[in-house]
């Protein structure tokens, strides 16, 4: 009986524990207390560190964290971790030096943080907070465990009942059918796929061809045509923005299949370029941009520039019409070091002093065709669709941080370049 091959007994689990701190003392010492217990420690130098940690392992039942970090504090690195659906039940704890202020402590509590802990630490307190979080942990993981035993059970009968009714015969024309559907779904994709990219890539002749009479017709009969020459702009105008969808759809087709030629990126030259291309525009919008030196990428540089000319352009877009705007692109404090020691990956932020967005929608932006303000602003809401696209190809991450009327700053990870000797 299937039945029968449900197991109900409890496996021992070893709680894991998340130790996050730039110091490696501080790391040391928070181990000598914790270990004897005998939790599993996992230990980061960095909020970076301890993102990638978490990105490939989400089953922790705690996260100790010291709040004073260079490049992503404790706050910032706790808001990124809460972005993430999977991550949003691990318990955070915040170790911070001395008693900061009640307006310190809500920040801590509004992004995610359960606790605070002062330094020097209490060896006692931090075993009785941790031995609490971790009997909260244990006590979640068994209702679960006992949830999903009882769906196996209920599967399991299932199966049996539908065994007793099905024929093996039955059940044969039943798994060739689904891998038959399969297939054509299979088909179905890439045929849409590849429908997009030459809809797309034939709309264009019409359209410039549209453009172009209507320009033509706007010339040549300006005086005839009088007030209907409004008419014939807007003809124009709309023919201009089905160019700019059609043109952000190829090239977000072009980048799903852009996955090779990757080599040494500098990413210098391309800001210069990005910078040589945008003079002219960002001298009529009142623009600075600001760049500091950025180590070698590994990377693919078409998919690079693009990633960076969307970035700045967006920045742009969304600037104070009633002030000057500023855009800094710069990587992380050690960048350079990370980049001679053999560091795999290197932070880059893009901030702006522009009208900004709420919080709560930093991981709505990225979706396709998202625009927050509507139509107020030119464009086609694919922009950093195309920019997550490809920071995926290159195993990185893209985020962003920003409060309304304060500007926004975009973080990106990607792999840094290896020189061979």
């Amino acid at each position: 009986m299937v039945l029968q091959a449900i197991k109900y007994t409890m496996e021992a689990v070893e709680p894991k524990i998340l130790l996050i701190d730039d110091r490696e003392d501080n790391l040391l010492s928070l181990e000598a207390i914790l270990k004897p217990h005998g939790y599993g420690l996992a230990k980061a130098n960095s909020g970076l560190e301890a993102l990638k940690i978490l990105f490939k392992e989400v089953d922790f039942a705690l996260i100790l964290m010291d709040v004073n970090m260079p490049n992503l504090n404790g706050f910032e690195t706790a808001a990124l971790i809460r972005e993430r659906e999977k991550l949003k039940h691990i318990p955070i704890i915040f170790i911070t030096a001395s008693d900061e202020g009640d307006e310190n402590m809500v920040k801590g509590y509004e992004v995610g943080g359960i606790d605070f802990i002062l330094k020097p630490i209490n060896p006692n307190v931090l075993a009785a907070k941790v031995s609490l979080l971790v009997d909260l942990y244990l006590k979640n993981r068994q209702l679960i465990e006992q949830e999903q035993n009882l769906v196996a059970m209920n599967r399991a009968l299932q199966i049996e009942i539908n065994e007793h009714k099905a024929s093996d015969e039955k059940a044969q024309q039943i798994n060739s059918q689904l891998h038959e559907n399969l297939a054509h779904l299979e088909i179905a994709n890439n045929d849409l796929s590849r429908f997009a990219y030459m809809a797309s890539h034939d709309l264009r002749e019409p359209l410039r061809k549209i453009r172009m009479f209507s320009s033509s017709l706007n010339l040549k009969y300006k005086d005839v045509l009088q007030d209907d020459t409004k008419i014939v702009s807007r003809i124009d105008k709309a023919a201009e923005r089905m160019q700019n969808l059609i043109d952000s759809i190829l090239a977000l087709t072009e980048v799903s299949a852009e996955k090779t030629r990757f080599g040494k990126c500098n990413v210098n030259a391309l800001l210069d370029e990005i910078r040589s291309d945008l003079k002219e525009e960002m001298k009529e919008k009142n623009v600075k941009l600001h760049t500091e030196s950025i180590p070698n990428l590994f990377a693919n540089p078409e998919l690079i520039r693009q990633l960076f000319q969307n970035l700045i352009s967006n920045a742009i877009k969304y600037r104070k019409k009633d002030s000057k705007s500023v855009i800094k692109i710069y990587p992380e404090k050690d960048a350079s070091e990370k980049a001679a020691t053999g560091g795999h990956d290197c932070l880059i932020f893009i901030e702006d002093n522009g009208i900004g967005f709420d919080q709560k929608y930093s991981e709505e932006i990225f979706g396709m065709l998202r625009k927050l303000n509507g139509n107020q602003y030119e464009g086609t809401g694919i922009g950093l669709t195309l920019c997550r696209k490809i920071t995926d190809i290159h195993h990185g991450f893209i985020s962003a941080r920003s409060n309304l009327g304060e500007g926004a700053t975009f973080i990106v990870s990607l792999p840094l370049f290896k020189e061979v000797l």
